[in-house]
């Protein structure tokens, strides 16, 4: 008979079969066993799950016809845990029985039919297995990019940040007299310096927001200040540009349960983004609490439009993707709006763009309502 209990770790591929019937497993582990692989075995998909769960394989051979889960139901379950590696399928089915169409469609990645052949099988395990192989080093690849971007993102912040002292000492003329072209110099660079220190900063967030290792600091805090805060600090900027901000319709007095200088990093980046997109009108900032339409719990919505010059449907489908910045000539590094909604989700909130080429755009942030 078959074994179902859970092999310990060899450094052989370990198969997981899933099959109703005991002759059928005998018979599978038999033949995988014969070429060096390690086998466990399970009846049904019930219990299938839960070992895959504890301990996944590098591949599964499930059966399609079982009783309770059938073998698409456990294929669909497996591709929809996001906390599950890739785990390459192959389905095992009679001729007139099952659909390849309907397989495929719920995450198979390959089909054999009864009565199973030996070589046929064996081609197919090396087959999934080369892919599982080729697909788990494209993802050991990307963590070690990711750690390397970190840790150098991490170390260009000190450089940057003594570069921007002694540039201020400069300016004040702290290291000796200052001529006026070389003050104009010296700003810009400054202000160059400070751009890039911000570029930093965002890539550094996003890092552990991805990571999950961003740790959320949660404490009352009152949004409309907030607001009005950012609203103050960027208007002489959009005044160089002839630009209003209007905040008439921001509510007073709303207070929430959040990440104050996470929230700020929303409301900076949208005004900014707005400021920096408008050549001619005005940015109007709405914040109100309000019912949702299902079950009435109160939330918080931030809209912040803008006249500029709006975004086509390719760059609206994809702005808060990472370095995704649309065609615009003043996009920056495609990282900022990205920063944004998952600072957004991380307070279980939502985000949305309503734009349209020459129409200005509309961004809306809704945020549950949590009362201090």
């Amino acid at each position: 008979m078959y074994s179902s209990a859970v092999p310990s770790t060899h450094s052989r591929p370990n198969i997981l079969a899933v099959d109703d019937s005991p002759e059928n497993l005998f018979l599978i582990e038999a033949m995988l066993a014969d070429e060096g692989y390690t086998v466990y075995c399970q009846p049904d998909g019930e219990s299938a799950l839960k070992t895959i769960l504890e301990k996944p394989p590098q591949l599964v051979l499930l059966d399609v016809m079982m009783p309770g889960i059938d073998g698409y139901e456990v294929t669909r379950r497996i591709r929809n845990n996001p906390n599950l590696p890739f785990i390459p399928i192959l389905l095992i089915t009679a001729h007139d029985q099952s659909s390849v169409v309907e397989g495929l469609d719920a995450g198979a990645d390959d089909f054999i039919r009864k009565p199973v052949e030996i070589d046929e099988l064996l081609a197919r395990v090396r087959s999934l297995l080369r892919l599982k192989h080729s697909i788990d080093e494209q993802a050991q690849m990307a963590r070690q990019r990711e750690d390397f971007v970190s840790r150098l993102t991490h170390d260009l912040r000190t450089p940057l940040v003594a570069a921007d002292r002694m540039l201020k000492l400069f300016q004040q003329g702290a290291l000796g007299q200052v001529t006026p072209t070389m003050s104009e110099a010296i700003a810009t660079m400054i202000s160059s310096n400070q751009n890039l220190l911000q570029m930093v900063n965002t890539l550094l967030e996003v890092y552990r927001y991805e990571a999950d290792r961003k740790t959320i600091a949660f404490s009352s805090l009152d949004l409309s200040a907030l607001v009005k805060e950012v609203v103050e600090e960027l208007t002489p900027l959009a005044m160089e540009k002839g630009l209003t901000i209007d905040i008439d319709q921001v509510e007073a007095g709303i207070s929430m349960v959040g990440d104050p200088l996470e929230l700020r990093r929303v409301v900076m980046n949208l005004l900014g983004n707005a400021v920096k997109f408008t050549d001619m009108g005005k940015i109007t900032v709405l914040l109100k609490v309000a019912a949702t339409p299902t079950h009435g719990t109160p939330e918080i919505i931030l809209q912040v439009e803008d006249t500029g010059e709006g975004m086509s449907d390719g760059d609206r489908a994809i702005i808060f993707d990472r370095f995704r910045q649309g065609n615009h000539k003043r996009s920056g590094s495609g990282l900022g709006l990205h920063l944004v909604s998952r600072i957004v989700a991380a307070h279980h909130g939502s985000i949305d763009v309503k734009s349209q080429k020459g129409q200005g755009s509309c961004f809306t942030v809704k945020l549950p309502k949590k009362l201090a």
